[in-house]
Formats: structure tokens, sequence, C-alpha cells
């Protein structure tokens, strides 16, 4: 198997840098896997702790020690998918992936210590709120054969080594997954737009203006809250324009110190809301046309950790 956009390739100096060489690449494949930043972070530490359990000239016998890391991090990531859903059976409320800020605004580990850039996840289209909800959706399987193939460029002979079917099969996954994301797409709306959306909504928020709010809504759209388990965890998606509009009224009216700011949540417009300067709430948005479709609203603290320094969290 071979790697692909990484560099280290070739045999492996036993050294450490070399080897941390390959540990963006193995912290992006993860979060896409996963939609945990802390679960991908977890699973490169176990896929480290992997090679580092093997004897020196085990690991010199590696010729592709990138290839050998992805195959194990992957791995890992299918054995953890294969679990999640048990464990997600018990979440209090929706479960909604980890958002991530833009790396210019990544403010690192809750500890206050700056994140290392080998710790940031690449923002793309593949990581978009509304294409990690898709991907929840999809078998484990499935997941691993479309993240590895049709975002990371892996040759189904490749991905079947790791998934442990025939190519052909990995091949029948990965086109399922693809018609799981084009049943759900949509006609893509320039960023310029999609911001000045985003800006309307707050605008409109922060002006507790119920009939501008609706007017931005789809009348079909969806709201859908992540607390982990709060007390004030919202366990349903709020559905349709008018009772999201109510919603939106009701907390800027329940929480006049909250500070709404703009931010890129995921690769794309969204909104960050802090008190006292500690972010209590991170929306991101999925947007057809000139209409908000869906809105997600991530208050887990342990999914805002990387939006956070130096809180109680």
């Amino acid at each position: 198997m071979t790697t692909r956009s990484e560099p280290g390739h070739g045999r492996l100096d036993p050294g450490l840098s070399v080897i941390m060489s390959e540990r963006r690449q193995l912290i992006n494949l993860a979060y896409r896997l996963l939609g945990s930043l802390a679960d991908a972070e977890d699973v490169v530490q176990e896929t480290y702790a992997r090679w580092y359990a093997m004897s020196a000239p085990q690991r010199q016998a590696i010729e592709t020690p990138g290839a050998w890391l992805t195959t194990v991090a992957s791995r890992i990531c299918l054995n953890l998918l294969s679990s999640a859903r048990a464990r997600r059976e018990t979440y209090v409320g929706e479960w909604i992936p980890e958002p991530l800020p833009e790396p210019t605004e990544w403010t690192g580990h809750s500890d206050g210590i700056s994140a290392d850039p080998a710790d940031r996840v690449t923002l793309d289209e593949s990581i978009n709120m509304a294409f990690l909800v898709v991907l929840e959706a999809m078998t484990p399987a499935e997941r691993v054969a479309f993240i590895l193939h049709d975002v990371f460029r892996y040759p189904f002979a490749d991905v079947a080594e790791i998934v442990g079917r025939t190519p052909a099969a990995c091949r029948q996954l990965a086109a399922s997954a693809r018609r799981r994301i084009r049943a759900t797409q949509t006609p893509a709306t320039p960023t310029a737009r999609r911001a000045a959306l985003v800006r309307d909504f707050k605008q409109a928020w922060e002006a507790k203006d119920i009939d501008a709010i609706i007017g931005l809504l789809d009348p079909a759209a969806t709201a859908i809250g992540d607390g982990g388990g709060l007390a004030s965890t919202v366990l349903r998606p709020l559905e349709g324009a008018e009772q999201i509009a109510r919603l939106v009224i009701e907390l800027a009216r329940r929480t006049s110190d909250m500070t709404l700011l703009e931010r890129t949540v995921n690769g794309q417009p969204g909104l960050v809301a802090q008190q006292d300067g500690v972010t209590v709430t991170v929306y991101a948005f999925d947007i057809a046309g000139d209409r908000i479709t869906h809105i997600w609203a991530i208050r887990n603290p342990e999914k805002l950790r990387p939006w956070t320094v130096g809180s109680q969290y």
C-alpha cells in the first residue's frame, strides 16, 4: 500500500521527528472518519503506540511507514465506528459532529496551550457540517471506503486491505456512499451569499425580529442541538421556520449577555455564541439558494474544546 501527499516516504529513520511527519495526515483522516477531534487524537496516539511497541528491526522492515500508519489508524477508526452506534444510543439528545474553527482561529486545548499545527484539520468541502452529518448515516464500512477512496484517493485494492473486503465490494460501498451524498446535495450557494445570509440571521436574532428570521429560513428548515446531556438539551430536532424562529427569539430574551460572532465553522460561514468571553455554542448552517435549510447548534463543552482557551471546560 502506498501513501499520497504526505512526507516521510521510504524507509523510516527511527527518530521521532520523521515518524511524526505523518501526524497531520492521520489527524485529517481520523477526523473525517469519526467526526470527533478528541476521538481522532486518541486514534493517532494509539497508532503511534502500536508503532513503537514493535522492535526496531520490525519497524525498519516496513517499507512505507506512512502506509502502515494509515492502515492501522483506519482499522482503529473502523472498530470505533462499529461501536459508536451502540454508544450513541445512550447519548442524551442528538449527536452532531464536533465543529472545527478556521486554523487562524484555532485556540488549542483547554489548558491554554496552543494547538500544534500538526493537530489542525485541513478545511475543505469534505468536512463541512452537512457532509459530516450525511457520513453519520452511513455504515462504518461505507464511510471508511468512501473517505479513503473519494477523499484521500486510495485505490480500492488498498481500501480492501483495510476494510477486510474485496476491492469489488469496496467499490460498491463507495458507490453506495456517493448515492447518499448526492441525494442530499443542493446546488452550491456562493460563499459570499452564504456569509450574507448568516450575517442577516445574526442581525435579525440580535434585533429579536421574528419576521426577519422566518424570512431567512426555508419553510421546512430544521434545527438540531447537541448539548451532550446539559440540562437545557433539546432532545428532538425542531422543524419549520416559525418554530425555529420562536426558539431563537426566546434564546435572545433569556441570554441578553450573549455575544454573537461571525466565524468560519468547518469551512463554512457560521456563528459563535460567547458569554464572558467563553464560547458556549457554535452554530453551523446549511443553505440552499437564498434560504437557510439546516441549523446545527453544538453546546457540548467537550466538543467546543478547540474554540476555548483557559475556560472552565
